[in-house]
């Protein structure tokens, strides 16, 4: 009964933003259980091809990089329509590309408002409407397909920095999540989201340059590790996780739920 439970032994992902970070931990934690191939997009191409190789040279399955830039309709059809050519089906979605913005509420631009509003919540939903496609083909009652949302724990608690949209887009993917998860289900789709807390990247600096300060506010007394990363999408996204349908998981060592403090800033 037990068997194979965190397998993904002969399984097609794509995670994007898959260059760097959270996003790299993930695709090297699915090829670690036996992935066959994971796709990974990023921005820009030379990143995006050096961690393919990276990580096809360290596992038996293959990454393979799709350097497109998926801020725009555009590119999220080219994505899906590379995707498509290459795949008739695909197992596991991660939803992961995202930036942020910080700024004086007087100062805050439109700029900082739209650019992360669409990265962090409008490309998540129509690329995941733009592969539904492939995600169905490869789902069934005992193997579901997953889409997996990267959130954050700005999304579920209040960050003192000004980051404004970054904190509403989070909020809004978690809850776009639990929409998706309702409608997606029915075609043995299965949507879960992960809300990260301080780990290191380039997005989060302060846990990057600074991970024992840092650490001093987590509960768990440390800022995360690949494994952390890792292990959480691997549950969601293995047989383990198919009954996990709209949820969104805390791996942030107790910061958003058990820390009985003020909380402090830069969390990620």
């Amino acid at each position: 009964m037990f068997t194979n439970l965190f397998s993904l032994d002969g399984r097609i992902a794509l995670v994007t933003g898959g260059s760097r970070g959270i996003g790299k931990m993930i695709a090297a934690g699915f090829l670690s259980q036996g992935a066959a191939k994971v796709y990974i997009t990023a921005r820009k191409a030379g990143p995006c091809e050096a961690t393919a190789k990276e990580l096809s040279a360290q596992y038996a399955g293959e990454c393979i990089a799709l350097p497109i830039d998926i801020s725009t309709m555009a590119g999220i059809e080219m994505l899906a329509a590379e995707i498509k050519k290459r795949e008739p089906k695909l197992d596991i979605l991660v939803n992961n590309a995202g930036a942020a913005w910080g700024a004086d509420f007087d100062e805050f631009p439109e700029s900082g408002w739209d650019k992360v509003m669409t990265l962090n919540v409008k490309t998540p939903f129509f690329l995941t409407k733009a592969l539904a496609g492939p995600l169905r083909a490869a789902a069934s009652a005992d193997k579901p397909a997953k889409v997996i949302n990267i959130a954050s724990i700005d999304g579920i608690f209040v960050n003192p920095m000004e980051t404004y949209s970054y904190a509403a887009s989070k909020s809004g993917l978690i809850h776009l999540t639990r929409r998706m998860a309702v409608r997606l289900i029915k075609d043995h789709v299965v949507v879960t989201a992960i809300a990260p807390g301080p780990f290191q990247s380039d997005m989060n600096k302060a846990a990057r340059d600074n991970a024992d300060e840092v650490a001093t506010r987590v509960p768990a007394g440390r800022i995360g590790t690949d494994e952390d990363m890792a292990g959480a999408a691997i549950y969601l996204a293995s047989r383990a996780g198919d009954y996990v349908v709209g949820a969104t998981i805390a791996v942030d060592g107790g910061i958003v739920y058990a820390n009985p403090g003020i909380k402090g800033d830069g969390w990620d």
